[in-house]
């Protein structure tokens, strides 16, 4: 088998503009659809249970994740009675999620780099699961948080998937992985709202069944985060029994916790070496820290970080826009209407995902297809105050529509920088020992920025009406400006992929 000699800033894999230069015939690899399937299984696990608490709250707040706790936060009596508190108990519950996340994802994916994937990623569903049913047990704002947190600590399941589905692919199929990752994600966040609404309270929804049950009393929203619970369970049973390992172990969790060097570790002497079908031998070493924070890395995970802060300052503004009235700047929409665009939303999200991520991506090239997705947030972000003026002049009209569906389709589109994000990041890797420490760092910014952006996209909206900044429109510069970060960052990527 033919090797080639790699040193820490050597390119991992070929891009796929060489493997056509050597091969013009070469075709698509085939995805190794039984443990793709898996790993889509268990990636569900995450979206179901985040969004499933999201409709928990009545309707006296318009953004549909803060709904999601008002009522639980009003039921286990931390505000006294001071409605007016809701928001900070909630945006905290939302936080503390992603602030454990940021500080135990990296330690998790580096493991999972030694240990094996498996572990850390039976791991993170046992947490899932133990923090769901804790989370519905919850009779006190702090054992609220006692399960977020628990959550978000033994989460390190994200970067981990992504490393194994980046190992078990290659450079002619990685994006049609890609492609169809997301789906798991419109789907959870599609279901799990349906689940918590449905089940929540069974005692007054399904008194034929739970009506004299004192359990349920006590705890009315221990049905659906039980659902979920059992849900990462039935994964872990599946992870267990189905899934392969991508990796060869370096050593046991057990060594690896209690601080002990692998067994039978040769010196990292001379450059590690990589076989053609990707798999790494047994000399490649995991690189500390500070030989990760090479410029590939680092331009690839920021890009990856400011986007998704981007996109969650857009998806955060976007229902409290479409609710807030005419006159303070928004549309004036009620729920139903709102619902009706974001489901829509989430669909044609999946549908183009599938459809023309691959094709474009083929014919563009990673890198334009980025920068198209991270320009196009600009004209989304410019569209709202646009059509409220439109709507301030005109009513809700014939062309206000066209503009939310153009704003809709365009935010469709720049949904393909994350897909083209995940190739550059798992290709950005310094040898493939360190994937998973790759990701997880990436992950890891992500997850800062997951934490703060909600929080401040809400309140920079809320000032810019309140205090009237730049007629109310401070909230879209800032966004703007936001957007920018990724774009300006996107210019730095190569035209391919370092190591794809």
């Amino acid at each position: 088998m033919q090797l080639q000699v790699l040193d820490e800033e050597t390119p991992l894999l070929r891009t796929q503009a060489n493997i056509q230069r050597e091969s013009p015939k070469t075709t698509r690899t085939p995805l190794p659809w039984r443990q793709f399937s898996i790993l889509l299984l268990l990636q569900l696990s995450e979206p179901l249970t985040g969004q499933l608490i999201a409709p928990f709250l009545p309707q006296c707040s318009t953004n549909q994740y803060l709904r999601s706790h008002v009522k639980l936060i009003r039921d286990v009596g931390i505000t006294h009675g001071d409605d007016s508190s809701i928001g900070y108990y909630v945006g905290l519950v939302h936080s503390l999620f992603f602030v454990t996340e940021a500080c135990t994802i990296f330690h998790w994916s580096r493991a999972s780099d030694q240990i094996g994937r498996k572990p850390v990623l039976m791991t993170g569903l046992l947490g899932l699961s133990l923090s769901m049913y804790c989370f519905g047990l919850s009779k006190t704002f702090l054992g609220l948080v006692l399960s977020r947190c628990l959550n978000g600590a033994l989460n390190g399941n994200i970067g981990v998937m992504k490393s194994m589905v980046a190992e078990i692919t290659d450079p002619t199929n990685m994006a049609q992985a890609c492609s169809l990752m997301p789906l798991t994600w419109f789907f959870g966040n599609t279901v799990g709202p349906l689940i918590g609404g449905l089940l929540e309270h069974p005692t007054e929804k399904f008194p034929a069944v739970f009506r004299d049950s004192v359990f349920f009393k006590k705890y009315p929203y221990f049905l659906p985060c039980s659902v979920s619970a059992t849900f990462a369970v039935i994964c872990w049973f599946i992870a267990y029994f189905s899934l392969e390992e991508t990796i060869t172990p370096r050593m046991s969790p057990k060594d690896y916790f209690l601080g002990r060097k692998p067994k039978h570790q040769e010196p990292n002497v001379g450059s590690p070496v990589m076989a053609d079908n990707g798999v790494h031998s047994a000399s490649e070493g995991q690189l500390p820290l500070q030989k990760l924070l090479v410029r590939p890395v680092l331009i690839a995970a920021g890009c990856y970080a400011f986007f998704a802060l981007t996109d969650m300052a857009i998806r955060t503004v976007l229902p409290v826009y479409f609710a807030m009235p005419i006159e303070m700047g928004g549309l004036g929409l009620g729920p139903s209407a709102i619902g009706t665009i974001l489901a829509l939303l989430g669909f044609a999200n999946g549908i183009c995902q599938c459809l023309l991520f691959v094709p474009l991506q083929d014919r563009l090239g990673p890198k334009i297809l980025y920068l198209i997705g991270a320009f196009l947030c600009i004209p989304v972000i410019a569209l709202f105050p646009m059509t409220t003026w439109v709507a301030r002049e005109r009513g809700l009209d014939s062309l206000v529509w066209t503009l939310v569906g153009s704003q809709m389709i365009l935010y469709v589109l720049t949904t393909f920088s994350f897909s083209v994000t995940f190739i550059y990041i798992n290709a950005a890797a310094p040898n493939r020992a360190s994937i998973g420490a790759t990701n997880g760092l990436a992950q890891m910014m992500v997850s800062v920025m997951r934490a703060f952006g909600p929080a401040g996209a809400n309140s920079a909206f809320s000032w810019s009406i309140q205090r009237n900044v730049m007629g109310g429109y401070f909230v879209y510069w800032m966004m703007a400006g936001i957007a920018s970060i990724p774009l300006v960052m996107g210019f730095f990527l190569p035209k391919r992929p370092w190591n794809v």
